[in-house]
């Protein structure tokens, strides 16, 4: 057992009085490219990082679900003969809408035991690294193995999303439960949302000695309120007004035929999917052609579009992305939903703590928050510990 583990399997006993069946654990993610394309069943090029939500849980022999974590204090407890997601708020809801997400799928849970459940995480949250997608994956590849179930990586995402769409309220497509499921060790994943068909895409990040920066804005979002859920609005109804069921339709030939079609503020929405969808599929060739060395135009063009087309960046990121590029970043961008959150900066390792030193100076001469700078690793998905 790892350090971690083992603290966890502790907790657990020291909250419930013996030890859990098993420890089970699920990553964080980093978006490399493709941002609110999922929900527009586009594409993306996530991957999981070396930052955990591990959960520790034992049988009970009722029907009760019993939830402890770290991080708060009080227990949550649920009957599995009671779940809704009317019943459900806070933290617990990711893990008991999982339960709920799986009977709503047809799952039968009728002979399922109740559930004693201790929850860790190292994966900051608010911080646009899917600490939720972790949470809804660790508590989803231990319930299918505790309650016996016949379900693999992309049925386990998609019930995750359900979770996260449902229970909690939150608009979200695929894309972080793929990545949390699916992820390798120095890959990322590449994920077609429309028919759920992924591979993993080698990154060759330590062969080429580069490094991931993680520039937390400690601007704090969440997906279930605010600008997230006017973006996925603004996508239906241009997919609606352009006669499409959604954006994944539109190519870059159908942006003038846009344009003419939707008001302005639509059509840079719409703008936007199009050609972040582009630049996935472009960013995946360049990987296998020229290596990640040569990506990082198309992250700063992403960045671009983020910034000026959607319109879900914060001026700590857009100083950040830009004052990692001018200190040598090979490209830097926002990753996750945006109105905060994180960017990533792409960099030569041996120079990674210069430019973390250069973007918190940047941000400190502006006034501006000061950000949590580490890097972070492509890791290995969701998966049993103990």
């Amino acid at each position: 057992m790892t350090d971690r583990v083992a603290a966890v399997t502790a907790a657990f006993e020291a909250a419930y009085g013996r030890l859990p069946t098993g420890v089970w654990s699920a990553p964080g993610r980093v978006n490399l490219i493709g941002e609110h394309t999922d929900y527009n069943n586009g594409y993306v090029l996530p991957f999981a990082i070396n930052r955990r939500t591990w959960a520790a849980v034992g049988m009970r022999e009722d029907r009760t679900v019993r939830l402890r974590s770290t991080f708060a204090d009080g227990e949550t407890t649920a009957s599995l003969d009671a779940l809704s997601p009317d019943a459900m708020g806070g933290w617990s809801a990711y893990v008991l809408g999982v339960a709920w997400a799986m009977a709503d799928a047809g799952i039968d849970l009728g002979e399922a035991s109740g559930l004693d459940i201790l929850i860790d995480s190292d994966v900051p949250v608010g911080a646009g690294l899917s600490s939720s997608a972790a949470l809804e994956c660790a508590a989803g590849v231990a319930f299918t193995e505790l309650w016996t179930l016949d379900l693999d990586k992309i049925a386990l995402a998609r019930i995750g999303r359900v979770a996260e769409n449902k229970a909690v309220g939150a608009p979200t497509g695929l894309l972080d439960q793929a990545a949390s499921m699916l992820g390798e060790e120095d890959h990322a994943v590449f994920l077609d949302c429309d028919t759920e068909a992924a591979h993993p895409v080698p990154l060759h990040l330590k062969q080429e000695g580069l490094a991931i920066l993680v520039m937390n804005s400690n601007v704090e979002h969440e997906h279930a309120t605010g600008g997230y859920g006017d973006r996925f609005a603004s996508c239906a109804n241009g997919a609606k007004a352009l006669g499409v069921a959604t954006l994944r339709e539109i190519g870059a030939d159908d942006l003038t035929r846009a344009e003419g079609a939707l008001d302005e503020e639509t059509y840079r929405r719409v703008r936007h999917v199009v050609t972040e969808n582009q630049r996935v599929l472009d960013t995946v060739d360049t990987l296998a052609a020229a290596g990640p060395r040569a990506i990082g135009d198309l992250m700063n063009a992403s960045q671009a579009s983020m910034r000026d087309d959607f319109e879900i960046t914060v001026p700590e990121i857009d100083l950040a992305c830009d004052a990692a590029v001018l200190a040598g970043a090979v490209g830097a961008r926002m990753t996750g939903g945006g109105f905060g959150g994180s960017s990533i900066a792409l960099v030569p390792a041996e120079k990674a703590q210069e430019i973390a030193s250069a973007v918190q100076g940047a941000l400190s001469d502006a006034g501006l928050r000061e950000p949590t700078i580490f890097t972070v690793a492509p890791s290995q998905g969701a998966r049993r510990d103990r």
